[in-house]
């Protein structure tokens, strides 16, 4: 059974709206999912899980959050990532996605595998979105290149 670790930051409730549906999509196709709000995740959460998934919002000029995804993400920087099969989402107000495209090159330089193209969404996960998310979750844990 592949085990996925959903770390999330959300200040207003979308990213972990999309955290759950990921989660949702991906227990739905068997596998053990454990979502972890960023304040409580340790760098075992992501060496332990088959498949690692991060998500932030965009905030301020298209950056992570910075007093608890930041400091996560940046600790990982010197933890030999070696291929840890990764996917990125989060949700945004405005802006073109440039947080998510910064944030994919840097987790590759880190050493991570993104295994699939990031999620990001406007606001609230209307249905539609949600719905993608799930595909989403279920994508992840059934691709055999993971």
């Amino acid at each position: 059974m592949t085990t996925l670790s959903i770390i999330y930051w959300s200040g207003t409730g979308n990213t972990e709206g999309m955290a759950n549906a990921i989660a949702e999509g991906a227990r739905n196709a068997g596998a053990n999912v454990t979502l972890i709000p960023v304040s409580q995740a340790t760098t075992n959460d992501v060496f332990n899980a088959d498949i690692v998934a991060l998500g932030c919002p965009a905030m301020g000029a298209e950056e992570l959050e910075d007093t608890e995804m930041e400091p996560f993400v940046t600790s990982l920087k010197d933890e030999k990532l070696q291929d840890k099969p990764m996917i990125l989402f989060g949700s945004y107000d405005w802006g073109d996605g440039e947080w998510m495209e910064e944030w994919e090159k840097r987790m590759t330089q880190y050493g991570a595998k993104i295994i699939a193209d990031s999620v990001i969404l406007q606001g609230y996960p209307s249905s539609t979105g949600i719905e993608k998310c799930q595909q989403f979750g279920k994508q992840i844990v059934t691709q055999p290149n993971h």
